[in-house]
């Protein structure tokens, strides 16, 4: 099978070039079509490569990269953590000759991507708190904006300067829920959010840690695995529907 590669160095993490490889916007301006998808791809999400008629189905998406497969060809992003960032070995694997728009889309993807993730890794930082407990985790109801009120979220809120992302899941689970937790593991991939770069923080609570209280949401619940792509959640916790999944099975 014929293999197109082009292989660049990201001044970012992995984690934020592979959540600029799922950005619908991103993507559009490397020339993909990307309609009907949300705003950051997901596993059975479509996208199209204009003028070649392929239709690609997004099989999986992690901090290691971003492969999206259809009917004799994969177009597969693999990300590597190196000295000054991240490198990515973008490739095409085809039946048959590489058409011209895969050649082109690999040329710009290269330094739309790069542009992207710069942006994104110097963004605002917000924390979300993946908060687990007996293989459930915690989800929130909001309360507000009026857009947003009544879908259920990840607790948490924006890193303050000077403070750490594990500091500032503390802090907003003991504004938010009343209690201490324990700060696991990065979870996913960076998102963009209109407020910056979204980042979620797998968490459980601290040995003798009250149980959480809604002080600021409406209501509360512990979700299983099961039950976590059933759950109405904000758009940008969507995202991390898969993650969350995995997270919680043993």
């Amino acid at each position: 099978m014929p293999v197109l590669r082009a292989t660049t160095v990201i001044a970012a993490p992995s984690r934020t070039v592979a959540g600029v490889l799922r950005d619908a916007d991103v993507l559009r301006r490397c020339g993909l079509g990307v309609e009907g998808a949300g705003r950051w791809l997901a596993a059975g999400d479509e996208v199209q490569v204009p003028g070649t008629g392929v239709p690609l189905r997004v099989g999986s998406v992690s901090p290691d990269g971003v492969r999206l497969g259809g009917p004799g060809c994969e177009l597969v992003a693999g990300l590597v953590a190196v000295d000054g960032g991240t490198r990515m070995v973008d490739e095409v694997h085809l039946r048959g000759p590489v058409p011209g728009p895969f050649r082109r889309l690999l040329a710009t993807r290269a330094t739309v991507l790069a542009e992207a993730a710069r942006a994104l890794a110097g963004a605002q930082v917000v924390v979300a708190t993946a908060l687990v407990r007996d293989a459930a985790v915690l989800a929130a109801r909001r309360t507000r904006p009026p857009e947003l009120a009544g879908l259920w979220e990840l607790p948490g809120g924006r890193v303050e300067a000077g403070e750490s992302e594990a500091d500032a899941v503390v802090r907003e689970c003991r504004e938010e829920l009343g209690t201490d937790v324990v700060v696991d593991a990065r979870l996913g991939t960076d998102l963009r959010i209109d407020a910056g770069v979204l980042r979620v923080h797998a968490a459980h609570l601290a040995d003798g840690a009250p149980g959480p209280r809604a002080l600021e949401h409406s209501g509360l619940r512990w979700v299983t695995a099961a039950e976590v792509p059933g759950v109405d959640w904000v758009p940008a916790d969507r995202a991390v529907v898969a993650d969350l999944v995995d997270l919680l099975r043993p």
